[in-house]
């Protein structure tokens, strides 16, 4: 870094963000998916979380009819679809047949489909929504959550960084695979090294 700091007009740039889409459903069995740049965590108990959808967005009137979706992680195999389905609307594609992927039923929600393809899928329901500009704002309770059998190693841990998860920076989809740490490690205390035995002289 420098010294030095350009200053550009306000803006969004919290980077980078989850890369996720978002699959919506109606009573006609309808049902489609998009991408959300702005998703985020808000609550542990209940657990909750936030998506930001623009209003003219196809799939807004989905989640305006029934209050429901599910968010699905994404990954490096997923990107492509990842990208397309944020660049075509659901009114002039089918992007389930377009991108290969496959809808599966929710176990809580009663429209919104699963995406099988992604290793995480957490059905969410809107319990409050709030206009804010181009964007509205859906705070959702968190119904329920399915991981992927593949995102498990053989201790039974949920490894969600061999998944190849992708994130979006800026106008670009990155790949998370570095780990730098764990969380609380930067207060954890080292083990303390073995002191080594003194070898008596001998005589």
């Amino acid at each position: 870094m420098t010294d030095m700091k350009r200053t550009w007009k306000p803006g969004n740039m919290v980077y980078p963000v989850p890369a996720v889409l978002v699959s919506v459903g109606r009573e006609s069995g309808e049902t489609n998916m998009f991408t959300v740049a702005w998703v985020g965590n808000v609550c542990t108990d209940p657990p909750m979380l936030s998506i930001s959808v623009r209003q003219e967005r196809y799939s807004n009137d989905f989640i305006e009819e029934n209050g429901e979706f599910v968010v699905n992680l994404t990954t490096e195999k997923l990107a492509w679809a990842t990208d397309f389905c944020g660049v075509r609307s659901g009114r002039d594609v089918d992007k389930w047949k377009e991108c290969g992927l496959t809808p599966m039923k929710a176990s809580e929600l009663s429209y919104a489909p699963l995406i099988k393809e992604s290793p995480v899928n957490i059905e969410c329901r809107v319990s409050q929504r709030l206009e804010l500009g181009s964007h509205i704002m859906y705070l959702a309770e968190v119904l329920s959550v399915h991981v992927d059998e593949a995102v498990f190693d053989e201790t039974g841990k949920a490894d969600l960084a061999a998944a190849g998860l992708i994130a979006y920076s800026h106008g670009e989809y990155v790949k998370l695979e570095k780990t730098l740490g764990t969380f609380g490690y930067s207060v954890r205390k080292k083990p303390k090294k073995p002191k080594k035995s003194k070898k008596k002289r001998s005589e």
